[in-house]
C-alpha cells in the first residue's frame, strides 16, 4: 500500500524544517502551521528526511488505498 506523509496539526510549531526540505511536499499555512501541498512532489529518502528532523515528530506516514 502507497504512503503519504501527513502533519499533526496540533504538534506543529512551524520551524520550517520540513518545507526548507521539501518546499513541493509542505508548506506553511495562514497560521504557520505545516501543510501538505502536495504528498508526492518529493522522493521518499527526502520526505523521511524531513520526518526524521521534525523536532516535535508531528509528521508521520498514512498508508492510502492503492
Amino acid at each position: 500500500m502507497p504512503q503519504v506523509p501527513t502533519v499533526l496539526r496540533e504538534l506543529c510549531t512551524g520551524c520550517d524544517v520540513c518545507v526548507e526540505l521539501c518546499p513541493d511536499v509542505f508548506q506553511l499555512d495562514d497560521e504557520l502551521v505545516a501543510e501538505i501541498t502536495n504528498p508526492f512532489g518529493d522522493s521518499i529518502e527526502t520526505i523521511q528526511e524531513a520526518i526524521d528532523l521534525c523536532p516535535e515528530s508531528c509528521i508521520k506516514w498514512r498508508e492510502t488505498a492503492s
